[in-house]
């Protein structure tokens, strides 16, 4: 497995205010926002903060990795490592498809993958030469 990105997704109670708080504190509009009640950072290349409107959980995450094949890595997790199949999921404006999972003591991880592979070697392509 190569995991080539990273996002992690909180929850405020009303998207407008939390989106006045991220955006003092990042000192810049979100980088994407891809549907109503959502907005996206990219913090760092290939490192992605999510702000979703609902309510706050006490559980962190879902933490999610940008990979390659999230069906492939799904069923290797599910044999390797016992988890529950967990169910992929897509929206037509988002540019990922997506999927959640849980570890033993309950925090919430999951991956994405780009839909548009060359989008997904861009990205690759953009990471590479950040490690240079």
């Amino acid at each position: 497995m190569v995991i080539i990105e990273m996002t992690n997704q909180i929850r405020v109670k009303e998207i407008e205010e939390g989106l006045k708080w991220y955006e003092t504190l990042f000192n810049r509009k979100p980088d994407f926002i891809p549907h109503e009640g959502f907005a996206e950072w990219e913090i760092v290349p290939g490192c992605w903060l999510q702000v979703a409107e609902g309510l706050p959980s006490e559980v962190s995450g879902p933490l999610r990795f940008g990979i390659t094949n999230i069906e492939a890595e799904r069923d290797r997790l599910v044999q390797q490592l016992n988890i529950d199949k967990f169910e992929i999921f897509s929206r037509t404006e988002v540019p990922v498809k997506w999927g959640t999972f849980t570890d033993p003591w309950g925090n919430q991880l999951g991956f994405f993958e780009y839909i548009n592979k060359d989008e997904e070697k861009a990205r690759m392509k953009m990471l590479k030469k950040s490690f240079l």
